[in-house]
């Protein structure tokens, strides 16, 4: 009956799971998929607690309680310019569980197996009940699952806090590696596999081998992510989600929980296919990112002739008044200054103005896949008139004023005119061929890139400086 239950609830969940991933594709459905996530997670939770093998459930209820007030805390003081640093904080904890779980499933393999050939009768409980059943070929497997999961979150887990680091700024954004580059890594690789083998085969301390893996695979995930500029660092958070999710599946085989090897298959081919489409918005190669090919300097940059050219709320205020079409292209900067409130209100006087006013939003906008769409959506803005790239970029041309919010890298035209830029041949909203660009930003920096962008030099472009919130607020009595 336990096994029957359990099986059920875990089925619904998995259900649950689908739907709340399918769900996410859309704005309108984001909110209810969300639940459909939180009710899954929960009836989850409740039929392991309660399910055949379960053990130690004070402890259990303690953890969960500790790890429930952390995560609220966290998430209470987080804002939304930090979510791509706590996307990667959270990758790196599943990580880190799995490879704990991997120890521990060896920990407890070795006291049953040496209870075994002792010929020691001993009561099992719980996980270990479970290894006391298996036969060899199952103990095998069994094997290869733990030196796969700990592998591969241990790589998840250094890459993850440098991706932290360089998300929350602690660490430079431009790419470095060691002397060797690649080699280290392909090196490292290697060496990890020949321990895993003599781990599976069970030869020498398998214990020994567990910690020399691990840190192995600490240091490809380090050396791997360091590698990678900052240009690619939104494809470098889905990559790791990705990893965090086959390192879960791979805890799921390990303790013999389906729910967990489906959940972890789910995030994994997931976060694999979001990492696809993102590179290709991006015109990225998807074995060239992962390997820390892209996001540094090819050569030397174009000269970039002219100069920025300043102008004040009251310019800005009259060409809007005076147009007929706006784009708004938000950028991470919007976020840094929670300046959606304002834009939003910014675009129900121009529409209420009979203006013709539409987003675009640039897939890797932000610093984190539907980071402006969320915000925007936060801010109430309709959802019908904020296009992706693709809907919109022809229709500059026959635009009369644009405006950028804190947006640098996705509208920077070396993208397509210098092939020694960092992001040569990612395609990126061409708003210059709009009639007027106003782009609203702090000062004179370059993007999280690294690099200077010639659309703030050209004729037809007014830096509008300044706080992107207070900009916007200035120019909301002078809508008419």
């Amino acid at each position: 009956m336990e096994y029957g239950f359990t099986t059920a609830a875990y089925v619904v969940a998995s259900v649950l799971f689908i739907l709340s991933l399918g769900g996410l594709s859309g704005q309108e459905s984001a909110k209810r998929a969300i639940w459909y996530g939180i009710v899954g997670m929960a009836l989850a939770v409740l039929a392991t607690l309660f399910g055949p093998g379960a053990d130690n459930w004070l402890l259990s209820v303690i953890m969960i309680a500790i790890g429930g007030a952390v995560g609220w805390v966290v998430a209470k003081r987080v804002q939304m310019t930090e979510m791509p640093q706590l996307v990667a904080a959270m990758h790196s904890l599943v990580g880190l569980a799995a490879v704990f779980v991997g120890f521990n499933a060896e920990i407890e393999l070795g006291r049953v197996l040496r209870a075994k050939a002792e010929g020691v009768v001993q009561e099992f409980h719980g996980f270990a009940a479970i290894l006391a059943h298996k036969t060899p070929a199952e103990i095998a497997m069994l094997k290869i699952e733990v030196f796969l999961g700990i592998f591969i979150g241990a790589v998840t887990f250094t890459g993850s806090v440098v991706a932290f680091g360089k998300l929350s700024g602690r660490v430079d954004g431009k790419p470095k590696k060691l002397p060797g580059g690649h080699l280290l890594n392909a090196a490292a690789l290697a060496l990890s596999i020949l321990l895993g083998i003599l781990y599976c085969m069970g030869t020498g301390p398998a214990i020994l081998w567990l910690i020399l893996i691990t840190l192995l695979a600490f240091f490809i995930g380090y050396h791997l992510i360091m590698g990678i500029g900052g240009a690619d660092m939104p494809v470098v958070v889905s990559m790791l989600n990705s990893y965090s999710g086959w390192a879960a599946a791979m805890i799921g085989f390990t303790l013999s929980n389906d729910l967990l090897i489906v959940t972890g298959a789910l995030v994994g081919s997931s976060g694999a296919i979001l990492s696809y489409i993102m590179c290709k918005a991006m015109n990225r190669n998807f074995v060239s990112v992962i390997l820390g090919g892209f996001g540094g300097e090819q050569g030397p940059a174009a000269e970039i002739e002219g100069e920025q050219i300043a102008i004040d709320a009251e310019g800005v205020a009259a060409a809007l008044n005076d147009a007929d079409s706006v784009v708004i292209v938000p950028g991470y900067g919007m976020a840094v200054a929670q300046a959606q409130g304002a834009v939003s209100e910014l675009t129900r006087k121009l529409r209420a103005a009979g203006k013709e006013v539409r987003f675009a939003i640039h897939p890797v906008a932000g610093r984190l896949p539907g980071h402006m769409n969320v915000l925007l959506a936060e801010a109430k803005v309709p959802y019908d008139i904020v296009l992706e790239m693709d809907e919109i970029n022809d229709d500059f041309p026959n635009t009369d004023v644009v405006i950028i919010i804190g947006s640098n890298d996705i509208v920077n035209p070396a993208a397509q005119d210098d092939p020694n830029s960092p992001i040569a041949g990612m395609p990126v909203l061409e708003v210059w061929k709009a009639k007027q660009v106003f782009v609203s930003k702090r000062g004179q920096g370059t993007g999280y890139s690294g690099i200077e962008n010639p659309l703030f030099f050209k004729d037809n472009t007014r830096m509008f400086y300044g706080d992107a919130k207070d900009s916007i607020n200035k120019l909301l009595p002078m809508i008419d």
